[in-house]
């Protein structure tokens, strides 16, 4: 069995007011380095092996603060790469939200990808990929994987075996844990969004 740790980076400067998306140099704000110093706290008592990364900024620099205290580098994985907006990466949430296209998007993922962008149910598939691809490499072992909240709402919608277009029923906070052990027979998801104490892995 393998433990998966999906962990979203902290809070970066866009806040929750824009879609920083795929855009590069968006860093975490002051707040969201703050919040990798309890979130790699948090963690500095489990049994992490290895802690994989999504190529950006604000993920690389959250995984960089867990991996530290256990003494491991941060492998970066396109996978874990963020939804893929096209072109409503650094619009404003406000702007949207009046907007039939946006309205649509967020209530049939499943269907319905951002104009010139991804669609959600390929942001599974490469996140569900990648994991199973991870168990093989880590068997009997718990990983870390920084990334998004629509990328890991899509791996846990996943593996509870909730459709798609209901994933906003699934809150993923800023440096928040979700835990999903998969074993040979099937998964357990044992956490969703912890921002305190971890649940007992095991």
């Amino acid at each position: 069995m393998t433990t998966f740790l999906l962990v979203r980076h902290a809070l970066h400067a866009y806040g929750g007011e824009r879609i920083a998306g795929r855009q590069t140099n968006v860093h975490l704000s002051p707040a969201g380095q703050e919040q990798t110093v309890g979130l790699a706290t948090r963690l500095s008592s489990l049994p992490i092996r290895a802690v994989y990364t999504s190529p950006l900024e604000r993920t690389r620099e959250t995984a960089e603060a867990i991996a530290k205290p256990l003494n491991l580098t941060p492998q970066v994985r396109d996978e874990l790469m963020e939804l893929n907006f096209g072109d409503w990466t650094g619009e404003r949430l406000d702007d949207l939200r009046p907007q039939e296209h946006w309205k649509q998007f967020n209530a049939f993922r499943s269907g319905t990808p951002a104009p010139n962008g991804e669609l959600m149910l390929e942001t599974q598939g490469r996140i569900v990929g990648l994991m199973t691809r991870l168990r093989e490499a880590h068997p009997n072992e718990t990983v870390a994987l920084v990334s998004h909240a629509d990328v890991i709402k899509s791996a846990v919608a996943y593996f509870l075996g909730v459709p798609i277009d209901l994933f906003l029923r699934i809150e993923i906070s800023c440096a928040s844990v979700s835990v999903v052990a998969v074993a040979d027979y099937g998964p357990w998801v044992l956490g969703v969004n912890h921002t305190g104490d971890m649940p007992v892995l095991p």
